[in-house]
């Protein structure tokens, strides 16, 4: 039987989540006092109560997370382009010391040949911007990774196995007035929360179709080692509950490695294009044949949208393409332009610089990061512009029908309908009652 524990044992707690948000290279701005993914403000406000359940995969002890006073645990997920200097950095590391050992160590310099997208570093790294220790998965292998610690004689490197012991977490929030809001009231990491944004991005607009009374439930696995979280949780299935319309996913391995998220039909909720290249931001001007410009002060038509981010935020392609431009142009200023298959086009800029490796012709996948916000060109101040065209023709990146998703192969739907029943279950008990959504 699950059992129900303080969900408070299970994530870091309120006061030191900021850095571990940060740490995952995505910004959650807080502008006029409203929180991105900030829902509307015609709707009641939320007092219910939250729980979550843990269900162990093993006979293992319970989870002991560690004292977080002084220690931040950071895990990053390494980008195309991405070099160890920006890791340290976006890690809130001081790399003056740590960076010449790694180079100087024969056995730590691998880590600079093996920066693969999509690896995950992790690090604990002390409120001075010491490190401590940084762990970093080897190529080859799904245990073994370089295990860097700083001792009173200095660095150490090791090579070591990963020991890790899993526990499924089952968890509930109710949506007040933002997602983080919610998923840190009732104690869901950050971690969490990012991974829930990212797979409902493309059935749920989380810049301005959240609403008071969504909810959301989550199972996700966590991974520890010695008592302590080591991993980042995975989600394994989800239920959001936008304007009253369930939206399910569950995590499924399909036959050669392929993985992904999928909805009850088993269809993908990977779309072919992002709805947004910034992972968190607010749209300060919106898609039309008219506005007055404030750098020109004169009417024209705007055919795009823009993303108010602060200097420095990374910007990702919203699908898989080949960059046809990467410069300066006009108004624009510093601007990527992706080609993308079917005859699209994206558009991304003012950017403040490019991100490593972009030049015309560079493949480029969704998600990758291409440049940093900025305000070159005509700009009042730090933005991103963003454009959406099919041959041509400028269309509303929030309004158009993005490419249906991608289903599962028949031969794998019976397994795949069986794992997820299983899931499903769990979640609609994890679901609210209407009764405690009432105030």
């Amino acid at each position: 039987m699950p059992t129900i524990l303080n969900q408070r044992k299970l994530a870091l707690t309120h006061n030191h989540k900021k850095p571990w948000l940060l740490s995952l290279a995505a910004i959650v701005m807080i502008t006029g006092g409203a929180l991105a993914f900030g829902t509307a403000p015609d709707t009641v406000t939320y007092s219910g109560q939250r729980y979550s359940v843990t269900e162990p995969l093993s006979d293992t002890l319970p989870i002991q997370i560690a004292n977080t006073e002084t220690i931040n645990a950071r895990e990053l997920r390494i980008q195309a382009g991405d070099t160890v200097a920006e890791l340290l950095e976006r890690s809130g590391v001081s790399g003056k010391d740590v960076l010449p050992f790694l180079r100087s160590n024969q056995e730590a310099a691998s880590i600079f040949r093996q920066l693969a997208p999509g690896k995950v570093v992790s690090s604990q790294v002390g409120a001075d911007g010491t490190l401590l220790a940084l762990s970093f998965p080897l190529n080859g292998s799904d245990n073994a990774y370089l295990n860097v610690r700083n001792t009173a004689n200095g660095f150490t490197v090791n090579t070591l196995e990963a020991d890790y012991e899993s526990r499924v977490i089952h968890q509930s929030a109710v949506i007040r007035h933002s997602l983080f809001g919610a998923t840190d009231s009732a104690g869901i990491p950050d971690s969490v929360a990012l991974q829930v944004a990212e797979i409902f991005s493309g059935v749920i607009d989380f810049h301005r179709d959240l609403r008071k009374n969504d909810h959301l439930s989550v199972i996700y696995e966590l991974k520890t080692r010695q008592g302590k979280p080591e991993k980042l949780a995975r989600i394994l299935a989800a239920k959001f509950v936008n304007d009253g319309k369930p939206h399910h996913a569950f995590w499924f391995k399909v036959t050669g490695g392929t993985e992904g998220y999928y909805d009850l039909n088993g269809s993908s909720l990977k779309k072919a294009f992002l709805r947004s290249p910034l992972e968190f931001s607010r749209i300060t001007s919106g898609f039309s044949s008219g506005r007055f410009h404030p750098v020109l002060r004169e009417m024209r038509a705007h055919r795009g949208i823009d993303y108010g981010a602060p200097t420095g935020t990374r910007v990702r392609v919203t699908g898989d393409g080949v960059v046809e431009f990467a410069g300066v142009r006009g108004g624009y200023g510093n601007v990527v332009t992706v080609r993308h298959p079917g005859g699209k086009t994206t558009v991304y800029g003012h950017l403040s610089k490019f991100a490593q490796g972009m030049k015309k012709g560079a493949r480029v996948q969704q998600g990758d990061i291409i440049g940093y916000v900025g305000a070159t060109g005509l700009a009042t101040g730090p933005h991103l512009h963003y454009e959406f065209q099919i041959n041509g023709v400028h269309l509303n990146p929030q309004t158009v029908a993005l490419p249906p998703a991608t289903p599962l192969p028949t031969t794998r739907l019976a397994e795949f309908r069986r794992q997820a029943t299983d899931h499903l279950e769990t979640l609609e008990m994890l679901g609210v009652s209407p009764l405690t959504m009432l105030d």
